[in-house]
């Protein structure tokens, strides 16, 4: 395997001050899956304190990782003392660089946190809120809106050059709607592009078709997000970087933790990344994205800055080195409150009992045990931040690949088990959705690429030319045998794959989003084909310089139908089911509303 070496980084230490006086060497014996024994040199820190998790549970971390073909793993567990004196201890394991020996991967290393960064964004708002309530702001508000709080109307407090449709529903939804994802809006990930503006983004949002009534339904929306992170910018009259870093970062002493990619790769302290499948991948986001969705995903922290929020978060809001209010109690209890109904029913991952979601935090119970937690997702990384605050326990977990949720999920809950002692085995892998990028409904539309029904209803090259939707944008769809300009390029990344094929009928597709560069139609049946937003690479990336191709499973994937005119043999346009739910949901809104009136996203032929 590409990820066989192996070592684990452990710090025992009061991380918060003073107090790391010692530092030893350790030999700890971990079983090897392949039968014979390991020994792993382990740098060791050590206070008066006792470790927090057992040799079981660090040996059960390293078996999972190498089982799972990880990469590395990075965690931090934090609890308070009688005294409210955080206690901590950190660990990593496994490959931080592509060039390293295997096993140089530390507690330091910085990681994207993806959407565990939602509750910094909602902390942040609701620090900008405090400011307000005692005059400490520095932009009045508009005219007519006397308080800027959880329950004031979004529409209300936009600047006047930003625009939202009538029909959309957050014209009426509140600030506390659009953190807690009951706006209305679903999800429309591959409606956003690179270079874009959050003004551009916000303003393109009237064109994005709604699915659900305000608060009808929980649904994940990167957007709203996005949208809370400029309102900061405008009404703290700074950029969201600088207000995060001041008003968070430095007060919680996370001295490495940013948003800014280029501020973490200067470090040289930031993870490489890797798919699912192994292949390397750059870190995802540039300055300009990042830019684009912070708020939605964009902090980068270390598991040893990270031990530093949740022990404030275990302290409801007060730093418990200094005694020092960090987050208003009136902040920490609203972001942290459960008020939409996610899972009405104990469902995996999540365990017993309903699921909710206040701002940027899910609520769930794990063995009677309260859990308020985020995941995080994106090319690259998967992330977990967790805590009890009924147990004083919090945990972050750190993995440099991307779709490993299940296993960071695992880790979780088998480091509750440990720390906690609780009787009865841990829960095995669950099949489980990401809050993160990874939200939108899994399709369970019936559609197969394996056999097609009926053949198109024209030669390939018809369906050949540009479309565009005015929420999504233009998209240029390309023929396997077409010779214009336009298109040798998208096959020539399609054809670094391997040879385009003759079997069942393709379509290729050049579609530059924040997730993709690529899409693929595979057909189906008559105009039915089914889609994959991906990003290729055709020179490889890193020692690697095959060519290779990545996607998130499920979350790029839908189908199209393409329109044949009426009068003779010409495509109209497509439209795009990728979110079968919000499609369903706006079928039942209008009754007799054919496809096209329904679907994600309507694309017309331009030419």
């Amino acid at each position: 395997m590409l990820f066989r070496a192996f070592a684990a980084f452990i710090t025992y230490a009061s991380v918060f001050g003073a107090g790391i006086v010692l530092a030893t060497q350790e030999r700890l014996q971990f079983p090897s899956i392949l039968g014979t024994s390991r020994t792993a040199t382990s740098s060791v820190l050590r206070t008066s304190s006792d470790a927090i998790l057992s040799q079981e549970f660090l040996e059960f971390v390293h078996e999972l990782r190498n089982n799972a073909s990880i990469p590395g793993v990075s965690l931090g567990v934090v609890r308070l003392n009688g005294n409210k004196r955080p206690l901590a201890q950190v660990a990593a394991w496994g490959r931080k660089t592509e060039d390293g020996d295997g096993h140089d991967l530390t507690t330091d290393t910085l990681f994207c946190l993806a959407s565990c960064s939602k509750a910094f964004l909602a902390t942040s708002v609701g620090l900008l809120m405090d400011d307000y309530a005692h005059g400490r702001n520095v932009t009045p508000l508009p005219r007519g809106v006397s308080r800027l709080d959880w329950d004031t109307k979004v529409s209300a407090i936009l600047p006047g050059d930003w625009e939202l449709d009538d029909e959309w529903s957050t014209q009426r939804a509140s600030v506390r709607d659009i953190f807690g994802h009951v706006s209305g809006l679903p999800r429309h990930d591959y409606s956003y592009h690179p270079g874009q503006s959050p003004k551009d983004l916000i303003n393109r949002m009237r064109d994005l078709r709604t699915a659900y009534e305000l608060r009808e339904k929980w649904s994940y929306n990167n957007q709203m997000y996005i949208l809370g992170a400029h309102v900061i910018e405008h009404f703290a009259n700074t950029t969201y970087a600088d207000f995060i870093s001041r008003r968070l970062f430095k007060s919680l002493g996370m001295s490495t933790s940013t948003i800014v990619p280029s501020e973490a790769l200067a470090s040289r302290k930031v993870t490489d990344t890797w798919t699912k499948d192994g292949r390397r991948i750059p870190f995802w986001f540039t300055d300009e994205s990042a830019y684009l969705g912070a708020g939605a995903g964009g902090v980068i922290s270390s598991a040893e800055d990270m031990i530093k929020w949740l022990a404030v978060l275990l302290n409801e809001g007060a730093d418990p080195r200094s005694g020092e209010t960090v987050l208003p109690r009136s902040v920490y209890d609203a972001v942290t409150t459960a008020r939409h109904v996610v899972l009405g029913q104990p469902s995996p991952p999540y365990g017993s009992g309903i699921v909710g979601y206040g701002m940027g935090w899910m609520q769930w119970t794990y063995k009677d045990v309260p859990i308020v937690s985020h995941t995080g997702g994106i090319p690259g990384f998967s992330t977990m931040t967790a805590f009890s605050k009924s147990r004083n326990v919090g945990m972050v977990i750190l993995i440099n690949a991307d779709e490993k949720a299940d296993y960071a999920m695992t880790i979780l809950k088998r480091a509750i088990d440990d720390v906690l002692e609780l009787p009865g085995s841990p829960d095995g892998l669950e099949s489980s959705e990401s809050e993160s990028k990874g939200e939108r409904s899994k399709l369970d539309d019936g559609l197969e690429t394996r056999t097609a029904l009926k053949p198109p209803s024209l030669d390939l090259e018809a369906y050949e030319g540009a479309y565009d939707d005015p929420g999504y944008g233009a998209i240029t769809i390309c023929a396997p045998k077409s010779k214009s300009r336009a298109c040798t390029a998208v096959l020539d990344d399609f054809a670094s794959l391997g040879p385009l094929t003759d079997t069942t009928p393709h379509l290729y597709g050049s579609f530059r989003t924040l997730w993709s560069s690529h899409v693929r139609f595979i057909h189906h049946s008559g105009d039915t084909f089914n889609v994959t937003f991906t990003q290729i690479f055709p020179q490889g990336y890193g020692r690697n310089t095959s060519a290779f191709e990545t996607y998130e499973s499920g979350e790029g994937e839908g189908h199209v139908v393409f329109t044949v005119a009426a009068e003779g043999p010409e495509i109209l346009g497509f439209a795009l089911v990728v979110d079968q739910d919000a499609v369903a949901a706006r079928m039942r809104r209008s009754k007799g509303a054919s496809l096209g009136e329904a679907a994600d996203a309507l694309f017309f032929r331009i030419h």
